[in-house]
């Protein structure tokens, strides 16, 4: 029979791993996502992408319709307080529908811990599957602990403390027991979900064969990179002050590193090995885990990172209400004597290790500052070289619009007052030059955001002047190089 399978979370993590699971192995696959943009140019063919969001209930029974099993790995880690009511809101909406929709299992992601003093993340977790289950459908809920996988965000964490800091004030925390899982061990678990025999609700505890805590992870990451790192112990170092620590040395920000670091303090060990039983899954060691993570890192490439989701931002700020009166623009336009292909390659590449073509040190000093506001920062860096979607996150920007040699607009995600966006369009000129078209556009909110924009007109007349000239010197390099050939061998 070809069941129709709904994957929820598509853009995430763990969803967006999973998606091509599916896909590789066949079979009907909808994915849902609040913008289906997003996924336009990722799926195949055969994928059904529909708009839907479980805040909004009247999106979800065409969604559900014919579906035989559902995917739910959507929780709202980068939300702000109110993420708990958030996560069970939606929980409670999906769950409704589904039945309604006679959906016939739904398989949940959750977090493996144990005891009634959890951290609120992972209370949230617990609560979304009972939430599921109160309506009636089977739901196979898997409980992961630490995933070790390029991209993730625990393995984010460890990679970043130990590739920059030689000597680590580690707090207690570091200590805490865990049984971290290899992403793609998960992702076995999470298919073989699809076929596993399910007359009434199950919950399996799932990890990898070894019990170690982040301390033995940092090391183990250590020597298997050739690094020699000292870890020296501090008695107390709070959530909010770790998090603050973390946001300055790793890819994570305040907001999210203060609800990891409260879910850390909980072990998440394996106390019934039932899934051992039930899945043909043997999940590997954690020193070949880490081994595997660190061969795809090393790729530059990871297939999906924690950031992707947009709710890893955390909650849009609401503009409802706002009457923005004056949009503020700079506009700079410049002619390059190349194809308007070639005038593209350098702004496809923009951002992350690559940089912004001039005055780089003023764009990290902004992420830094942004950082201590609470905000992203930059250190999400970006995807893979040559390769943008929309809804990537760059830096601390969100691309909103890409079309290849052609146009790309990034939306502002850093704190501000107010909205911005940065947008780049290639068109032909008659004269057979590409024209290349950089535009800043900025929707200030009261005076804080006027006063904002014109501090930095001076800064602007510099650094986006610079940024274009870079790009078009960059184009042109390209293009003298691909004219050149390759180099011959010696």
């Amino acid at each position: 029979m070809n069941r129709l399978v709904l994957l929820t979370g598509p853009t995430g993590y763990v969803g967006g791993r999973l998606r091509r699971r599916l896909e590789e192995r066949g079979g009907r696959l909808r994915c849902m996502a609040r913008s289906p943009g997003r996924l336009a140019t990722r799926v195949l063919d055969s994928t059904e992408v529909v708009e839907g969001d479980v805040l909004r209930p009247e999106t979800l029974g065409p969604a559900l319709e014919g579906v035989d099993t559902a995917y739910y790995l959507i929780h709202s880690m980068g939300s702000g307080d109110d993420f708990e009511e958030t996560d069970r809101t939606g929980a409670r909406n999906f769950a409704n529908a589904a039945r309604d929709a006679g959906v016939r299992r739904v398989v949940y992601l959750g977090g493996l811990a144990h005891g009634d003093d959890l951290s609120p993340h992972l209370r949230s977790r617990h609560e979304v599957g009972d939430v599921l289950r109160e309506s009636g459908v089977p739901v196979l809920e898997l409980r992961a602990s630490v995933v070790l996988g390029s991209g993730s965000l625990s393995f984010e964490m460890i990679r970043a403390l130990v590739e920059r800091l030689p000597i680590m004030i580690t707090p207690r925390w570091v200590d805490v027991q865990a049984q971290p899982i290899a992403i793609d061990d998960l992702l076995a678990y999470l298919t073989e979900a699809l076929d596993l025999p399910l007359d009434a609700h199950r919950t399996f505890e799932i990890g990898g064969t070894d019990r170690v805590s982040y301390g033995d992870l940092m090391r183990e990451y250590a020597r298997q990179r050739g690094l020699r790192r000292l870890m020296i112990r501090v008695p107390v170092l709070t959530p909010r002050l770790s998090s603050l620590w973390l946001g300055l040395v790793t890819p994570l920000y305040a907001r999210v590193g203060r609800k990891l670091i409260a879910s850390i303090k909980h072990p998440s060990v394996v106390r019934d090995p039932a899934a051992l039983d039930a899945f043909s899954v043997r999940p590997r060691p954690m020193r070949e885990a880490v081994r595997a993570t660190i061969c795809n890192e090393e790729r530059e490439i990871a297939e999906s990172r924690w950031y992707d989701a947009v709710s890893s931002s955390g909650e849009a700020r609401g503009w409802a209400g706002v009457t923005f009166h004056n949009r503020l623009v700079d506009a700079r336009e410049c002619a390059v004597d190349v194809s308007t292909d070639r005038a593209f390659a350098p702004i496809r590449r923009i951002g992350g290790a690559q940089g912004w073509y001039a005055f780089d040190w003023l764009w990290r000093l902004r992420g830094f500052l942004d950082l201590l506001c609470g905000g992203v920062g930059v250190r999400r860096g970006r995807p893979a070289l040559d390769e943008l979607h929309v809804g990537d996150a760059l830096d601390f920007w969100r691309v909103e619009a890409y079309e290849p040699g052609r146009l790309l607009r990034l939306r502002a995600e850093m704190k501000l007052p107010g909205r911005a966006w940065l947008e780049f369009e290639v068109q032909p000129r008659p004269d057979g030059r590409a024209s290349i078209r950089q535009t800043a556009l900025y929707d200030p909110v009261g005076l804080a955001g006027l006063a904002y924009w014109y501090a930095l007109v001076p800064l602007h007349r510099f650094v986006f002047a610079g940024m274009l000239e870079g790009i078009a010197r960059a184009a042109l390099s390209d293009d003298a190089r691909t004219a050149r050939g390759p180099a011959p061998r010696r």
